[in-house]
């Protein structure tokens, strides 16, 4: 993979009403990001989610006509409706890389429910539906990406992985969750993407270490520590190249985020990073293989908060560079 030593990614969502707002924000930051418009309607799950006919032979028509576009690799038919997409590509030019978005497969599983209100995580059927749809979505991403010279980091964003082995989803398999992300991943890094799992609640990241991720996404303000209880898979994940992107600057706490100071959240990386020393993780492979975002997007902020939170990130990851240059 190409080196990212303590690169900046944002996680997309922005609180504008204003695309060219947003976009004027987008272009201040160091690597380009596709904003999600939530105030002006856009929603992830709406977005990528597979449109399902509640008729039989039209469900089975668009079923094998996925499988077909799905085995061709064709994604004609997955574009997915952006308000900024466009915009976004013209910012990619140039660049070294560019980052896109999906909601994740379990998340978008979860989500949705089949005739009989189940949730779709629990039929075989839709669970191929979503995550076909899913990587195809993907796909359209990268090509679009790669078409304007940089190189695609894509999130697969799965919030919902925080409720996994909850009562809510107490029988649903780790590994098929697993497998699910790894197929969209797979995919994306076939065809020239890197790859990143972005959960912003607290989870077990044990699983996920078999996702075939290059990069995992933890909410480094409130929840790093549970990467120190998956230590000895963690530290395998970084020596054969995976990547951690701290979610340092706090978009889920918007008092925390108001009073946040650069000073502050450099002592928040070096806690983090202590975490994993402390259990015996080489200092300098965690250094080098780590990434700098905020906590989780920023739709629900204020305009000016959005803007401090992307200026924080980019301000800590230059600091960070120049401190550990030499490491």
């Amino acid at each position: 993979m190409v080196s990212m030593k303590l690169e900046a990614l944002a996680i997309g969502s922005l609180p504008h009403k204003s695309v060219d707002e947003a976009m004027a924000l987008v272009k201040t930051f160091p690597v380009p990001f596709w904003p999600q418009m939530v105030a002006l309607g856009e929603d992830m799950i709406a977005q990528f989610a597979p449109h399902l006919s509640a008729d039989e032979d039209e469900f089975f028509a668009a079923l094998e006509q996925l499988f077909e576009d799905y085995e061709l690799r064709t994604t004609t038919n997955y574009a997915v409706d952006s308000l900024t997409f466009d915009s976004f590509l013209k910012l990619a030019r140039g660049s070294k890389f560019a980052k896109g978005q999906i909601a994740g497969p379990f998340t978008v599983a979860a989500a949705l429910t089949d005739k009989n209100g189940r949730s779709a995580i629990y039929d075989e059927t839709l669970r191929e539906v979503i995550v076909k749809t899913l990587a195809l979505k993907a796909l359209w991403q990268v090509e679009k990406i790669k078409a304007a010279g940089a190189v695609p980091i894509i999130f697969i964003d799965e919030p919902s992985m925080s409720h996994l082995g909850t009562s809510a989803f107490l029988t649903v398999s780790q590994p098929i969750v697993s497998a699910m992300i790894k197929e969209v991943s797979d995919i994306i890094k076939e065809n020239g993407g890197i790859t990143a799992l972005h959960c912003c609640g607290k989870c077990d990241w044990t699983p996920l270490f078999d996702t075939g991720v290059d990069i995992i996404n933890v909410d480094g303000f409130l929840y790093a520590q549970s990467l120190a209880f998956c230590a000895s898979q963690l530290e395998k994940f970084l020596q054969r190249g995976g990547k951690i992107a701290w979610g340092i600057i706090p978009t889920l706490d918007p008092a925390a985020l108001q009073t946040a100071t650069l000073t502050q959240m450099v002592e928040v990386f070096e806690r983090d990073v202590k975490y994993l020393t402390e259990k015996g993780i080489d200092e300098k492979i965690i250094i080098d293989n780590s990434l700098i975002t905020t906590a989780c997007g920023a739709g629900a902020l204020t305009k000016e908060l959005a803007q401090k939170a992307l200026q924080l990130t980019g301000e800590l990851s230059n600091k960070l560079k120049e401190r550990y240059s030499d490491s």
